[in-house]
């Protein structure tokens, strides 16, 4: 498995004059509620609105892509993210989403001119229909966690963190299927930092799984699941997870709104619920970091319908 963080040096000098290096902020002492400072990283602000543009560049920048084109299932960020590459490399791209997915994704995904197909009534479902098309087409698909290039693509946030901060102990990161975490904690697998994945109680694909020994299907049941929502997760992140994610842990929902708002409020920063899972670690005390600890939290999507923001800035 080629995934390490010579590999992710490698993938940078490949696609970073197509992504965005995203800033890094210091929090200040007192913000959130919290008595110490953390770093900030805000790809929220990337291409597509999130991380993923990262993976979807890779993947394509990496592949010989065949006269059908490009193809890929998603809840809405993955999807955005390989319309927008595709886009900017001047192929065609046939994307396919639930019935579930955020309206501003989807608007975004048209927005790069993608064919989007809109049917079933969770990922899995439009999966199964991209699988079908990309059988019957030869299209060539590009996986949104559980792909090589993929991880590669995502772990080159932490190239630019270490960058940006150089001195963190610890970064948490919101999960899903894995791919981002997997990325981040095998760019700092030989090193002290130590990479936290937190998850929704509703939507934890990798804390299921590593308690099994093994990838395992879960029930999806929360207001991050259109992000986050991965019924299992891959077998590449359950395998780097397992040797270098240093702990694993879930929030409620009701802490995943109040991070959000608190975003909005102390920084007046736009997240949807997913970007904000990782810093709800921090507000609830789901993680609880030692005294002196430097910690890092990753704000990986902005993806958000302005109605919801708006209910849950009101807290609805």
């Amino acid at each position: 498995m080629q995934i390490s963080k010579q590999q992710i040096e490698f993938t940078y000098e490949r696609i970073q004059k197509h992504i965005r290096k995203t800033p890094c902020i210091v929090s200040g002492n007192g913000t959130f509620g919290l008595k110490y400072s953390i770093s900030l990283k805000l790809e929220h602000l990337q291409h597509s609105g999130s991380f993923k543009a990262r993976g979807a560049f890779n993947s394509l920048l990496n592949s010989r892509i065949p006269e059908a084109g490009v193809t890929a299932a998603s809840g809405g960020n993955h999807g955005a993210a390989v319309a927008c590459a595709a886009h900017a490399l001047g192929l065609t791209a046939k994307i396919f989403v639930p019935e579930i997915s955020n309206p501003a994704k989807v608007d975004k995904i048209r927005s790069f001119g993608a064919d989007l197909h809109i049917e079933g009534a969770t990922y899995a479902d439009a999966a199964a229909l991209c699988s079908q098309y990309q059988a019957q087409t030869g299209a060539i698909d590009i996986h949104p966690y559980d792909a090589i290039d993929t991880i590669n693509g995502q772990g080159t946030v932490a190239l630019e963190w270490a960058e940006q901060n150089p001195d963190l102990n610890t970064i948490l990161v919101a999960v899903g299927g894995g791919g981002l975490a997997a990325g981040i904690a095998s760019y700092y697998a030989d090193t002290p930092t130590k990479i936290i994945a937190v998850e929704p109680t509703g939507s934890c694909s990798l804390h299921a799984a590593l308690k099994a020994g093994e990838p395992v299907d879960v029930e999806l049941n929360s207001i991050a699941a259109n992000a986050l929502g991965a019924k299992r997760c891959g077998t590449y992140p359950f395998e780097v997870a397992s040797k270098h994610i240093a702990q694993s842990v879930l929030v409620e929902d009701d802490a995943i709104l109040a991070a959000q708002r608190c975003l909005w409020r102390e920084m007046q920063l736009v997240v949807e619920p997913g970007g904000a899972t990782a810093l709800a670690a921090l507000i609830s005390g789901a993680y609880k970091p030692a005294d002196g600890e430097r910690v890092g939290v990753l704000l990986c999507g902005g993806n958000a319908e302005l109605i919801q923001v708006n209910d849950a800035l009101k807290g609805r």
